[in-house]
């Protein structure tokens, strides 16, 4: 059964967007594992076949290997530097600020109107 997005309701519009995003980073992702597994054998292969005495082959696999690490952390949300949901608590804690900013200077306008009436 396929979910058409208009049939989604609003509510549930946001989740149903960021699901489909996440569905579509982690198949990114393994993609990407794939291609790595059957592109660096062929690499390796070739390397050994023409050029036997310089294993070149590593900086391939390295690269792309790091590269494939960080696409994973990012994809499955793991970061050794910040714990799980830092983004989340990051942006409420913004958003709390800014809400006591817009309350503090309403608090201000509201007594500059106080002692102009008088």
């Amino acid at each position: 059964m396929e979910i058409n997005e208009k049939e989604v309701i609003p509510d549930e519009g946001m989740s149903y967007l960021k699901a489909k995003k996440k569905a579509r980073e982690i198949r990114d992702f393994y993609i990407n594992l794939t291609l790595f597994c059957l592109i660096i054998p062929i690499i390796i292969v070739v390397n050994l076949i023409f050029v036997p005495h310089f294993h070149w082959f590593w900086f391939s696999m390295i690269g792309w290997g790091t590269g494939l690490v960080f696409h994973g952390f990012s994809t499955f949300e793991f970061s050794p530097f910040f714990k799980k949901g830092w983004e989340e608590r990051k942006t409420q804690e913004f958003m709390q600020e800014e809400l006591k900013r817009e309350q503090l200077k309403n608090d201000l306008l509201n007594q500059q109107d106080d002692t102009n009436r008088k």
